[in-house]
């Protein structure tokens, strides 16, 4: 074979070995890798293609939400431990060195509590403000803005109707906020005695303390003045202006809300401080602890009623941020004068022209319990959230947690920690620990017991004041329907089903207060009685409005 002859046959053998290759390759392939073989080919194995990417597809969701688990517990663990630390490097630190002085660890240990006994705030967001980050919770956001304006529309389309004219008229609104110079003079004076009589009282008390021979005597002395004025100054003046002024209902509820916030913010200033003056006391120490007027006047309008020297602070403040929240409040106020005039009005003038039965107050719970709750939702939203979230954010206060999860809530006793972190906090540190502190660790059922009647008798004060009657529904549900869930639904409920029972529970009370307190309204300016007794002021009148409209 001659050389041109070998050169053709090496050329013929590398021009056929791509030929061969590929069908050695499709021998050898996987079941997976058959679209490519296919694609090759000239065809496509469509089936098979659609079934291994919903595979892939169900697979994926499987590892995200099994992801989804482990970031979230890890996430907590990372922000419980990294909130331990924190605090711990305050208590550890100051100035930014790493090795303080002991007079330095003095000043700090006298200005933070220890840290079994009292509340530690720490720089952190709004939960809601952290879930409208997420477009799946903005929506809901943006549900309820849609429902408002419907409400609005409906309104709008219903007078031009009716009357064949545009009527804009808010005389419900006038109505619940009259008479608002009245309020804005009370809560001055209110507010003038709460920032100058406890503060001089207690300044006084703390700075003769150490050299009185009779501490005894000088501490009764001063404990009494301080509750003659939280009696009488702060307890019974604005109750008696509120009724003597004849306020109407939200007028009421600005001038009480504020007289309660007032006595508990007192409560937390003298409970904090007077433990440090008596610890001076057996020291060496000349000056006495007593915080200067300014801290004193920070804390009276902060969004917390514990009180401390320092707080966490922002180092800017977002003037848009503030005009938003106060916008969404007159937005809540607005839409809960709507929720009353095409929902409640309407229902419960029928309704008090009928006699009280069984039948009637059925079908008036169930018709309530929508409004009800949409009503709950505002004054959440309102207070909790926007009005709370705008002080804060104008006095720079960075510690932002005015509520946790309660929607999650499975038992009632997580709800009643996560509704108002606020009150909740005061409740706890200064009802429940204090009572612990006086009789002892046994009494637990005790000081839960004593928490539950102090907030029930103080919510029942404020609606009585405020609506002017005696009718104690939130008082027997609290006391009664509270302390039989608050056992039964416990922290050891987990599941949704127990979330679903909350819940539920939830709509029929606010069905069932919205629904009797608004009978009593009606029945209560429908069926005066000339003379009144004794008894007719505990007696619902709603029972026997309509027997007494007939003897009549």
């Amino acid at each position: 074979m001659s050389e041109e002859d070998r050169r053709v046959l090496r050329s013929r053998r590398l021009v056929s070995k791509p030929l061969v290759t590929p069908e050695k390759d499709d021998v050898i392939r996987s079941d997976s890798d058959r679209p490519l073989r296919t694609m090759t080919n000239g065809f496509m194995d469509l089936e098979h293609v659609i079934k291994r990417k919903m595979e892939l597809k169900r697979k994926a969701e499987i590892l995200k939400s099994e992801l989804m688990k482990e970031v979230d517990i890890h996430f907590n663990e990372f922000v419980n431990n990294f909130i331990e630390e924190s605090t711990t490097l305050e208590a550890s630190s100051a100035s930014g060195n790493c090795y303080p002085s002991s007079a330095e660890k003095d000043k700090v240990r006298s200005l933070r509590p220890p840290p079994d006994h009292g509340k530690v705030f720490v720089s952190r967001r709004s939960l809601l403000d952290e879930l409208f980050d997420v477009n799946h919770f903005r929506t809901i956001y943006h549900m309820f803005i849609a429902l408002l304006i419907l409400f609005i529309l409906s309104t709008v389309v219903v007078d031009c109707i009716d009357k064949n004219r545009l009527v804009l008229e808010f005389d419900l609104l006038f109505y619940a906020f009259g008479k608002f110079p009245i309020v804005v003079s009370t809560w001055i004076c209110m507010f003038l005695s709460t920032l100058i009589i406890p503060y001089g009282l207690f300044s006084m008390w703390a700075q003769g303390y150490k050299a009185s021979s009779y501490r005894t005597i000088r501490s009764l002395f001063y404990g009494l003045l301080y509750l003659v004025f939280q009696m009488l100054i702060l307890g019974f003046c604005p109750a008696y202006i509120v009724l003597q002024q004849n306020l109407p209902p939200a007028s009421r509820f600005i001038v009480i809300l504020e007289q309660v916030r007032m006595i508990m913010k007192v409560h937390s200033f003298i409970r904090e401080n007077i433990p440090r003056v008596l610890s001076s006391a057996k020291d060496k120490s000349t000056v006495a602890p007593v915080p200067p007027v300014t801290q004193y006047l920070y804390f009276l309008f902060a969004p917390t009623l514990i009180y401390r020297d320092n707080y966490p602070r922002n180092q800017s403040i977002r003037w848009g941020y503030v005009a938003t929240k106060f916008a969404q409040v007159l937005g809540s106020l607005f839409y809960a004068y709507y929720v009353f005039v095409r929902l409640c009005i309407p229902l419960f003038r029928n309704i008090s022209q009928e006699p009280f039965s069984l039948r009637v107050l059925v079908l008036c719970i169930f018709n309530s319990i929508l409004p009800g709750v949409l009503i709950l939702f505002l004054a959440f939203f309102a207070f909790l959230h926007c009005w709370l979230n705008a002080f804060a954010e104008m006095l720079r206060f960075a510690d932002r947690m005015f509520y946790k999860d309660w929607w999650n809530s499975t038992s009632f006793a997580n709800y009643y920690r996560t509704w108002n972190v606020v009150v909740h906090d005061w409740l706890y540190y200064y009802a429940y620990r204090d009572f612990l502190w006086f009789f002892g660790r046994r009494f637990k059922a005790a000081a839960m017991l004593s928490v539950f009647m102090v907030s029930a008798v103080v919510h029942e004060y404020a609606l009585g004041i405020c609506f002017g009657f005696f009718y104690p529904v939130l008082f027997i549900l609290f006391m009664g329907f509270g302390m039989i869930f608050n056992f039964i639904l416990h922290d050891r409920r987990k599941g949704p089903i127990w979330n679903v029972i909350m819940w539920t529970s939830l709509f029929l009370g606010q069905g069932v207060l919205l629904c009797l307190y608004s009978q009593e309204w009606y029945a209560q300016r429908h069926c005066s009685v000339s003379n009144p007794t004794f008894l007719d002021y505990l007696k619902p009148r709603s029972w026997t409005c309509h027997v007494e409209e007939e003897q009549l």
